[in-house]
């Protein structure tokens, strides 16, 4: 293995040298930086063209100007752009900027895409599974500008005004409860006896909930309260250890009750002692402390396999933990929504923060948030389609193997068929996608950073190559290239975690 990484890294070093080469010189030949000043009719002309020349080496031929770049590259100094900044500040405010944007929308369109998918998959030429296939090729299809403006309009400006008096129409209630109950419906499968049941429980289940919130105006101050709290958690126990382990794991099971048991009896702590007066660096440690706490609890419980128990144990205790967090930053909802700076608009159309709020940590997360939702459900909607194809196509491939046959032949259950011996190597493929995904997301998503004013990755690019300014464009192209190359070899590490017949040496 440490012979392998040290060959991959080897080669991938003289790759990003001819790749930044050629660059370079292509990026040298794609304009004339001193363009603007040539055509300029300020008097100082010739010494303002004679300063831009200095600054930037083009007295200099751009193959030995490569190499002071390269120089300076060593040196952690990516050089200065026209406007006399640093580039190393620039480049910092937007990958700062992009890896806000991007990490949250390519999670959730991952986790999205490959849930759907093996649903999906596993309900193959049924109504959900057509219904999927349309709506994925929809999104694909459908451009992202057109998706941005939508949501601006839609998501933004009639949303916050809906928000101003949120009750739910009764036309509406109808549409939505009917939509829940065909989907739930959907999902669940069986005879048509069992399906109606669903459909009639799930339409009913929703039409009062819905109801329910219209009536209290749950929207403008919204919360969770321990009693749903409660209802949630030991509901995700018993999902968790569903999928994890399968019911008939006993100790799993009772190790994720545990879990759920414990977050009910910290609730009140947490909500009214703990996570007042929060800070990022006291909120990363409650995490940590999260993850090892839960999964001391499965190792209890666990023995002799204490793996799969520990594995259900943390993430119940995530699932937990986040809610309590969930329900904390509703808590400053109304008071974020009708402060000063925000006046009753909460959902942003621009920007990635609004100047001058102030407030707590919990302020400051639903202000982040707030921005965050419009531009990451433009790219989610996007890389949706994809990845909900890519695991479909994959899963039904392997559903069709021999040794999945073997299996069932063997008297395992579906879940243990799928879960352990399906999904395993269905992800195989998918993790080709991601690598290369990641590179180009973090690359920056041009449109939607320029509709919704996030000056991220792309828009370095894109503002650079306009005026040929070499340096923020280089930049660019080592931070996106040495992302690639990285993520391509962390996805070879992962096909021999994935299948131990690939050997990486």
């Amino acid at each position: 293995m440490a012979s392998f990484i040290v060959r991959r890294l080897i080669a991938s070093i003289f790759v990003l040298f001819a790749a930044t080469f050629l660059m370079y010189i292509l990026v040298s030949l794609s304009g004339d930086p001193l363009e603007e000043l040539r055509t300029s009719s300020a008097p100082n002309k010739a010494e303002l063209i004679e300063a831009r020349t200095q600054l930037l080496n083009l007295d200099v031929p751009a193959p030995l100007r490569y190499f002071l770049w390269l120089g300076g590259l060593f040196r952690g100094d990516l050089g200065i752009s026209i406007q006399n900044q640093s580039v190393n500040a620039l480049l910092s405010n937007a990958l700062t900027s992009t890896l806000t944007l991007v990490t949250t929308a390519t999670v959730v369109a991952i986790v999205l895409g490959i849930t759907v998918g093996i649903i999906s998959a596993l309900r193959q030429y049924t109504g959900f599974d057509y219904t999927v296939t349309l709506i994925a090729f929809l999104f694909f299809s459908l451009p992202i500008f057109w998706v941005a403006v939508l949501l601006k309009q839609y998501g933004a400006i009639q949303l916050n005004s809906w928000l101003a008096d949120p009750t739910i129409a009764i036309p509406a209630i109808v549409l939505i409860s009917l939509i829940a109950g065909v989907l739930w419906m959907s999902l669940l499968g069986g005879a048509w006896k069992r399906r109606l049941i669903v459909f009639g429980v799930a339409t009913v289940a929703t039409a009062a909930v819905l109801t329910y919130l219209s009536a209290t105006q749950w929207f403008a101050d919204p919360s969770i309260g321990i009693v749903v709290y409660a209802a949630l958690v030991i509901g995700i126990a018993f999902g968790m250890t569903a999928i994890s382990t399968g019911l008939r794991n006993r100790k799993a099971l009772y190790a994720a009750l545990a879990v759920a048991v414990l977050g009910i009896a910290l609730y009140f702590p947490m909500m009214n002692y703990i996570l007042n007066g929060m800070t990022l660096g006291f909120f990363v440690l409650l995490i940590v402390l999260t993850v090892v706490v839960t999964g001391a609890i499965g190792w209890f419980f666990g023995a002799p396999d204490r793996g799969p128990v520990i594995r259900t144990a943390i993430l119940v205790g995530v699932f937990a933990a986040g809610l309590i967090a969930l329900d904390k930053y509703m808590s400053y909802w109304e008071a974020y929504a009708n402060s000063s700076r925000i006046r009753g608009r909460p959902i942003a159309t621009v920007g990635a923060s609004t100047p001058g709020l102030g407030g707590n940590f919990w302020v400051q997360g639903i202000d982040l948030y707030t921005h965050l939702l419009l531009p990451t459900i433009a790219i989610v909607l996007i890389s949706f389609a994809s990845y909900t194809r890519y695991s479909r196509a994959s899963l039904l491939e392997v559903m069709n193997q021999d040794y999945i046959r073997t299996a069932r032949s063997k008297g395992l259950t579906e879940r243990t068929v799928v879960v352990r011996h399906a999904f395993r190597n269905a992800l195989i493929p998918i993790t080709t996608i991601i690598a290369f995904d990641v590179g180009a997301l973090v690359g920056g998503a041009v449109v939607t950073e320029t509709i919704f004013g996030w000056t991220g990755m792309g828009r370095l690019f894109v503002d650079a190559l306009r005026v040929a300014d070499p340096n923020p464009i280089m930049a660019f192209f080592v931070v996106t290239g040495t992302l690639a190359v990285v993520f391509n070899l962390i996805a070879d590490l992962v096909y021999a975690a994935l299948d131990p017949r690939i050997k990486v040496g």
